[in-house]
């Protein structure tokens, strides 16, 4: 009994224990509701909430839609602390859309010879600053890769082609963008920039990356500084060419790995628009094939208050009728690209294909469909020019079928082209592998006026130039030049650099002549094909034509794009850059078999010698019995039959 009146008083306990501890966990639990539905139930804190949210929101667009951040100042830290509206209000700026346009054209040219001239234009304009400290946050059409370039490297002008073939003027007439053989890069920087040489050599890095070429070999010896070729081709008349380098690579092989990069700069690719025709199996394919990237700054309007960068993307290409196999002359788009056109670039405010029928006004060289309306009328070179246009922003342009496939169809083999008024020629001659002689021509086809043009030169260290040799003739006379600039070169540091000035007569022929001594290179110093020769890069010749209609000097107004490359400032000339052959030269080349031959004797010597010698101290040597003849061979087995012993 006392047992159970003890156990009472325990059992009481626990069950009070119990109780205290289950009220106590259901207030807490009341308290954090409460809590809780205070939070939601409290307006004021639900609009700092969102007020937060949307100040998230509004600062993520801000920074989609920026297109350039400038480096933060005190003043516009205090300014943006007085501007700050409360939590509770959200306030969503505007900008203001980035001014950038994009154009494509095709010429067709048909030539004289039943060949097809076909020149891609490709043109981005950016109205944007990439100097002055600013940094482009956002690309839309122009390539990000040559925006980051001009802004670290400070370039005021980039202007590179590649080009496999020879143009041949004297058959093709003058191209729209001329290009020497091989890849030829100059570029104008920056006056900010102090390193120069160290930032030209960093960009040709660079720019062989990107276009995956062999641009990494210019070097010192194969860059100069031109004093008066190579002026600027956008805005202002910069005259200071401590800032601008040229080099050429004469060697360089263009192949499908450099028109793939450059594909990949157009907004809309090789998918769609003038691109799709860019098939690398046809052009290179071809007789020529040149392709270039070009940026400068261009006025917007006539009196330059606003500028724009432009990078204009140009390929032109020659299809040689009897390298096609078609034996007949007849072209089309299909046969020459092995596609047809479907659509324009989306992304394209102009879309146009241009045919140029100025040699056939009324059809009777070659028949043109499907047939259009649209002509245009366009100075070119010096000579107006007529175009049927094909609008590819129209859908009426493709028919029902919804592709285009323009066919030119030749009806006669008559006609003469029109003689260019200028050309040039470049030759090597002389004999032997001691000394030589180098000869430029310079044709002046004009029957009346003279006009002057500007030589340049480049020769590698390894000709040594003997300058004292160099002669001007026209005519059979001395044709003093009027201007003279010369760099001597110095061995395995930098090349000779010639400029000269000089007034070609009225229909001439004006030749330029120099001697010069061939230097013996370090074996190290010599190509894998030593037999093969060493290039020389082409002459570039640089003139005002006289024209034969006025020019027009207003560079802004809106022309095609193969008409507007060169600025024009005067109305009775226009400007024309003519690039010679580049030459192969043989240098003093030591038998390069000769460490091979030595190499073989020198193994057979030691295996003959040694190899003796050694059999001599290692062979061990036995006396034997000499073999019995074949009678007593006989004897002996006829005596085993019988069982007698053998003899």
């Amino acid at each position: 009994m006392a047992a159970h009146r003890c156990s009472r008083p325990v059992w009481l306990f626990i069950l009070c224990s119990l109780s205290v501890f289950v009220i106590a966990g259901s207030h807490d639990t009341t308290v954090t509701h409460e809590q809780r539905a205070g939070v939601v139930d409290d307006p004021q804190t639900a609009a700092e909430t969102a007020g937060q949210t949307a100040e998230q929101t509004a600062a993520e667009e801000r920074q989609w839609e920026a297109t350039e951040v400038r480096e933060a100042t005190p003043d516009d830290a205090a300014a943006e602390k007085q501007d700050t509206p409360a939590p509770e209000t959200v306030v969503l700026q505007s900008f203001p859309q980035p001014k950038d346009d994009f154009q494509e054209e095709l010429v067709v040219r048909p030539l004289h010879s039943g060949d097809i001239y076909a020149s891609f234009q490709f043109r981005t304009q950016w109205e944007t600053d990439f100097m002055r400290g600013n940094k482009v946050s956002h690309y839309r059409l122009f390539p990000k890769s040559l925006g980051q370039v001009i802004s670290k490297f400070s370039v005021r002008e980039l202007h590179i082609s590649f080009t496999q073939g020879y143009w041949r003027t004297m058959q093709w007439g003058q191209p729209f963008l001329p290009s020497p053989p091989g890849a030829e890069l100059w570029v104008w920087f920056q006056d900010s920039v102090t390193d120069v040489d160290a930032t030209w050599k960093e960009l040709t890095n660079v720019l062989s990356g990107i276009f995956c070429a062999s641009l990494n070999f210019i070097d010192s010896t194969n860059t100069v500084q031109p004093s008066a070729s190579f002026k600027p081709l956008g805005t202002g008349n910069v005259t200071d060419h401590r800032f601008l380098r040229y080099a050429t690579l004469p060697r360089e092989i263009v192949c499908t790995e450099n028109l793939t990069p450059w594909k990949k700069l157009l907004p809309c690719g090789s998918k769609t628009g003038l691109a799709v025709l860019l098939k690398s199996e046809k052009l290179f394919h071809s007789s020529f094939h040149s392709q270039a990237v070009h940026i400068r700054p261009v006025c917007q309007d006539w009196q330059c208050k606003t500028t724009s960068w432009e990078l204009r993307q140009t390929l032109n290409v020659v299809f040689d009728l009897h390298n096609s196999g078609q034996g007949k002359r007849e072209w089309s788009l299909f046969k020459m690209f092995s596609r047809t056109l479907t659509e324009a670039c989306p992304l394209a405010s102009s879309s146009k294909i241009y045919i140029d029928i100025t040699d056939n006004p009324e059809g009777e060289q070659f028949e043109l469909s499907p047939a259009t309306s649209l002509l245009s009328q366009a100075v070119v070179l010096g000579d107006r020019r007529t175009f049927s246009v094909y609008d590819l922003t129209q859908p009426a342009t493709f028919g029902s079928v919804r592709s285009l496939n323009l066919l030119i169809r030749w009806k006669s083999n008559e006609g003469h082209m029109l003689r260019p008024l200028l050309h040039a020629e470049r030759y090597v001659a002389g004999y032997g592998l001691q000394t030589g002689e180098i000869h430029t021509l310079m044709y002046n086809y004009h029957p009346y006026r003279s006009f002057p043009v500007l030589l340049l030169d480049t020769v590698p260290w390894y000709l040594r130039l003997y300058i004292h040799t160099l002669t001007v003739t026209s005519k059979g006379k001395d044709n003093q030049p009027s201007y003279i600039h010369y760099q001597p070169s110095k061995d395995r540091v930098r090349p000779h650099l010639l400029e000269m000035l000089v007034q070609l007569p009225p229909n001439s022929v004006t030749e330029v002549t120099v001697q010069f001594e061939r230097a013996l290179l370090k074996w190290t110093e010599y190509t894998p094909d030593p037999n093969h020769g060493f290039y020389v890069g082409s002459s570039v010749i640089s003139a005002l034509v006289p024209s034969i209609v006025a020019m027009d000097t207003n560079n802004t107004r809106e022309r095609p794009l193969f008409s507007s490359f060169f600025p024009c400032k005067e109305e009775s000339s226009y400007f024309v850059r003519v690039y010679t052959e580049p030459l192969l030269v043989n240098l003093p080349t030591p038998d390069f078999s000769m460490p091979y031959n030595v190499i073989c004797l020198t193994c057979t010597v030691v295996a003959v010698g040694y190899g003796s010698l050694y059999n001599l101290l290692t062979r061990s040597f036995q006396i034997e019995e000499p073999s019995p003849g074949l009678a007593k061979r006989i004897a002996n087995v006829i005596r085993k039959m019988r069982g007698v012993p053998p003899l």
